[in-house]
């Protein structure tokens, strides 16, 4: 039981991760909208999640090893800079900026809707967790 519990925090704390680098990238490239020559990022949210959840590997964790000390320690989700992938600029533009600023709002208004509701599963989780702790 507790495992399950654990594992249920663990998802949405790894989707909470994702979402949170998400919402970075859309915001930089809302920010360089301007910006000759920027090409806009970002990520493929579901393949991004079963790697970081480990769910592409068949349940187990996936992880980079350092080979040298002075190398530093990848972290596992969403420092672990999932596959971004470029995006194709939806209109020729002079400066080769490939920002489409209606695309990147849409985007960032859907991350942040799925950021809040994210959040409100783990809440839940955590509230039901304490109400069977505590008992009736």
């Amino acid at each position: 039981m507790l495992n399950r519990l654990t594992n249920s925090l663990d998802f949405h704390g790894q989707a909470l991760a994702l979402r949170s680098e998400r919402q970075r990238l859309l915001a930089s490239n809302i920010a360089n909208a301007d910006t000759p020559g920027y090409v806009a990022r970002d990520m493929d949210f579901a393949s991004a999640l079963r790697q970081a959840t480990g769910s592409a590997s068949g349940g187990l964790p996936s992880t980079l090893n350092t080979s040298t000390a002075g190398h530093i320690a990848a972290a596992t989700g969403a420092r672990a800079e999932p596959n971004l992938l470029y995006a194709s600029a939806s209109q020729t533009n002079l400066d080769r900026n490939s920002v489409d600023m209606d695309r990147e709002r849409a985007a960032f208004a859907d991350n942040s809707v799925k950021y809040e509701a994210t959040l409100r599963f783990i809440n839940g989780n955590v509230r039901t967790m304490l109400d069977a702790i505590k008992g009736q």
